[in-house]
């Protein structure tokens, strides 16, 4: 069985449980790396958590979950394993997989309900990745230095 991990601050932590959850029934093993309880915690060190099971293998894809999903989308994409993208809708959890083979969705609990966050991860974990033009690019994030753009 495939493990999904979540992780989410003070902010997500309702909307974690949600999905974590729809997850389980899904068909998936979860890792729920917290937050626990609605208790203040400093969004990097969750996301930072949430990129150390991915690099050990713990998980094939993660869920971060804070107010907006912009702080967790730029703390979790430091770690050059992680593509994680910023969702709020079924077409944008589509294309991060389909497009930029992401591994992290990441969702503003402040900016999306629980239904449409609920469609988003059954979504992100049903589509595959697209390969083709895309494989050249995907590549190209996780390189450091990131080259100098080409033109097409």
């Amino acid at each position: 069985m495939t493990t999904i991990a979540f992780s989410a601050d003070h902010a997500g932590y309702l909307l974690k449980n949600d999905l974590v959850k729809a997850a389980r029934a899904l068909g998936w093993e979860v890792l729920d790396l917290g937050v626990h309880e609605g208790h203040a915690v400093d969004y990097p060190d969750m996301a930072a958590a949430l990129a150390a099971a991915l690099a050990r293998g713990q998980a094939r894809f993660g869920v971060l979950v804070c107010g907006t999903g912009i702080g967790m989308a730029i703390a979790a994409n430091r770690h050059p394993h992680v593509r994680a993208a910023l969702c709020h809708d079924v077409t944008t959890a589509r294309l991060a997989r389909e497009h930029n083979d992401a591994n992290v969705l990441a969702l503003g609990a402040r900016i999306v309900g629980s239904e449409v966050a609920r469609d988003c991860l059954r979504t992100f974990l049903t589509t595959e990745f697209a390969g083709g033009r895309h494989t050249r690019r995907v590549a190209k994030l996780s390189q450091a230095p990131l080259p100098e753009p080409q033109a097409e």
